[in-house]
């Protein structure tokens, strides 16, 4: 199992160029399931996660071509089973975004109840009762989720009772092919639910209000093959800001879109870091200075997203002054607390949702073990201002949402190396 032996001091400073969205990527690879025609898949980012749906779609007897410039072009025509397995679907919950594309396009679909981070209860019951509410017979046996469409779907107006990508995502590609008219109210805003939607547009889709808590769909009778190119990845980039401005470093990020991600940059603004933008770049510079403690609540976009708690939490653990991190989203989200603790943190939990922190000057080097995807770069945050040696365990949870991890942050200046200890 891989570990990341990093040698903290350091300030980041440099260039990097932003991979494409991770949770953009995975959804559109399921969409090419909703037609035969190839589909071409730009600025595909290379990450274990991304391996795994293209296995999936293996599974079921897709053909999936990797071009030297790293386009992947799916096509569907030769699929020959309806039914994605445990093995995989355990390992990425949005693998489970399969069920609305099988279920619309080829009338079945057994798709396990899916897996990931160990992050609280993420349950499916809003993909399921949507999709029953378009005509689909559903029953869940040995784990598995069995949907038959009965003929095709049809329009529903359907009310989410809580908000949710990935239900938004499996209910939009579904409504796609169904008889009539679909309407989603208290759909998912986020960006990477835009860049979903465009490419279904591109493959034919009549789609209106994608953005808005509500969407409506204009079933049509079939899509065709498309070329899309994946949009920037907002947590990479936002992700990378943090890193930079916890070491007191300046940094330039490019192929990125800072209109994305104006809640944390104002928080990184407020924080005491100089920010600089055009259209697809972004500048940092925290001059040198040691940031500031901010309070910061997360909550559905357009505010601050959950997948960058872990990392401004860690900045807040070296920042001057007092903060407050709520999390709104998931019940279990802190896992990450009492690993940066051992490196001299001192952050308390005020019940499941709410972590205190008192920024302290330093932190020290310490053996650390990653818990999930995005709290595993909280970890890289506080190694690389922590004196001396950090080394973390369980860097495969790094390796499913940040390409080329290593390489990115030598070219910035740290000092890391990836361990094999196979």
């Amino acid at each position: 199992m891989d570990k990341l032996l990093i040698e903290g001091g350091q300030v980041l400073r440099g260039e990097l160029r932003m991979s494409g969205a991770k949770n953009s990527a995975l959804p559109i690879l399921a969409a090419t399931l909703l037609t035969d025609d190839p589909v071409v898949i730009a600025n595909v980012p290379h990450l274990h996660d991304v391996t795994t749906m293209i296995e999936l779609l293996g599974s079921l007897g897709v053909e999936v071509m990797v071009d030297e410039r790293l386009n992947v072009t799916v096509s569907s025509a030769s699929l020959d089973s309806y039914r994605a397995p445990y093995d995989l679907v355990k390992t990425m919950r949005a693998s489970f975004t399969v069920l609305g594309p099988l279920l619309a396009r080829y009338g079945q679909a057994e798709v396990s109840l899916p897996g990931g981070c160990a992050i609280g209860a993420r349950p499916v019951d809003q993909h399921l009762k949507g999709l029953a509410a378009m005509g689909a017979d559903i029953r869940v046996e040995d784990g598995y989720v069995i949907a038959n469409a009965n003929g095709r779907l049809h329009g529903a107006h359907i009310l989410m009772d809580v908000t949710t990508v990935g239900g938004t995502e499996n209910l939009m590609m579904a409504a796609t092919l169904a008889h009539g008219t679909t309407v989603l109210e208290n759909a998912a805003r986020e960006p990477e639910i835009v860049d979903l939607a465009e490419c279904l547009i591109a493959m034919g889709a009549k789609i209106d209000g994608y953005g808005t808590a509500t969407i409506v769909i204009e079933g049509v009778e079939a899509l065709h093959g498309c070329q899309h190119r994946v949009m920037p990845d907002r947590v990479e980039t936002g992700t990378y800001l943090i890193a930079a401005a916890a070491t007191g470093g300046r940094i330039r990020l490019k192929e990125t879109r800072p209109d994305i991600l104006e809640s944390v940059l104002l928080k990184l603004e407020e924080a005491g870091a100089s920010l600089a933008y055009g259209k697809d770049w972004l500048e940092l510079d925290m001059n040198g200075k040691r940031p500031r403690a901010v309070d910061i609540r997360t909550a559905p976009y357009p505010a601050f997203p959950t997948d960058m708690q872990a990392q401004f939490l860690a900045m807040n653990a070296i920042a001057d002054g007092t903060s407050r991190v709520t999390e709104t989203i998931f019940e279990n989200r802190f896992m990450h607390v009492p690993e940066i603790n051992r490196l001299g943190a001192k952050i308390v939990l005020d019940g499941s949702s709410t972590a205190i922190i008192s920024g302290v000057e330093r932190l020290k080097g310490a053996p650390v073990m990653a818990t999930d995807l995005r709290a595993s770069f909280s970890l890289v945050v506080a190694g690389l201002v922590a004196e001396g040696t950090t080394l973390i365990d369980r860097i495969y949870h790094i390796d499913r949402g940040y390409e080329c991890i290593e390489e990115k942050l030598t070219q910035i200046g740290a000092r890391v190396q990836r361990l094999n200890s196979r």
